[in-house]
């Protein structure tokens, strides 16, 4: 079964053209999927019968697993289903009984901007760590890029006379511009800083650990939980939250959402829409509060 699945990701990788996070989620999934056929005695996909996904989605309804990650089980299962078909090695799709339960979309949490530029001003620019603290803080509001971006971003991706930065998600690459406050936070990093941070001398990681290496997702949320404390903020704030409030505070000062898509690195433009729909709801309250009649 590890066969077919490792053909399946490098369908994806080699013909597809997914994104390493997709391909990554797609494995992860299925590598689940097959301890659980192991655990029952399954080694071979020829064996899987349609009421082996359904057990398996039984399962997780049973731990009570999110919706969400069940919705993406099902998604992972389905579409390693069809690609087996493709290959010939099912000759039935044993995935047509799976439903996908019903999602609520939830409007994400964003801060407010008065929220954001006192989370930024927390480093306080004494020591290197802050430094590049401040920097990373600048560049993930500016930019609204994922985390994980934002720590395999390298000096070549860096434009500092243009101000933009180039992301590269497997062959996919977009560009995103930056204002003056993130530009002057890096090149004080890059000027004051990071030559002392880091470990090997010929790298080109932009950002590095306090032990002078890659630095991990876990170590900027960490960061960032602290800097949120720090700033008083009692909301659960993550990296993510500052991409939402990046996003919805471009929208709600006049951003096409076509624009915001593409910064956002959204493939489509559906889940760019939900911060339309947070813009709106804003103007609404303000109109209710302004409005001698609202």
């Amino acid at each position: 079964m590890q066969k077919e699945i490792d053909a399946f990701v490098s369908y994806l990788h080699n013909v597809k053209q997914s994104s390493a996070n997709t391909q990554m989620s797609y494995q992860r999934d299925l590598k689940k999927f097959m301890v659980f056929c192991n655990s029952r005695g399954i080694t071979s996909v020829k064996e899987l019968k349609p009421r082996d996904l359904e057990e398996y989605v039984h399962v997780m309804d049973e731990e009570q697993f999110k919706p969400t990650t069940v919705s993406r089980n099902i998604a992972s299962l389905k579409a390693w289903v069809h690609f087996l078909q493709e290959e010939g090695i099912l000759s039935e799709d044993i995935s047509t009984t799976l439903k996908v339960p019903k999602i609520e979309k939830k409007v994400p949490e964003i801060m407010t901007m008065n929220e954001v530029g006192t989370l930024l001003e927390q480093p306080s620019h004494n020591s290197p760590k802050e430094i590049r603290d401040k920097a990373m803080l600048e560049l993930l509001y500016a930019t609204g890029i994922r985390v994980t971006e934002l720590i395999k971003l390298t000096m070549e991706d860096l434009n500092l006379q243009m101000n933009y930065i180039t992301c590269k998600d497997g062959n996919k690459e977009r560009m995103i511009p930056f204002g003056a406050k993130a530009r002057a936070a890096l090149i004080r990093y890059i000027d004051t800083a990071r030559a002392k941070m880091i470990a090997d001398s010929q790298s080109n990681i932009l950002f590095v650990n306090c032990s002078g290496r890659a630095m991990s997702r876990q170590g900027f949320w960490k960061l960032i939980k602290y800097y949120a404390k720090k700033a008083g903020i009692t909301a659960d704030i993550t990296p993510h939250t500052l991409r939402h409030s990046f996003a919805a505070h471009l929208v709600e000062n006049g951003a096409d959402l076509k624009s915001v898509q593409e910064m956002l690195g959204h493939s489509d433009i559906s889940t760019t829409q939900i911060y339309a729909t947070m813009n709106h709801n804003h103007i609404r309250e303000v109109y209710k509060r302004a409005h001698p009649r609202g």
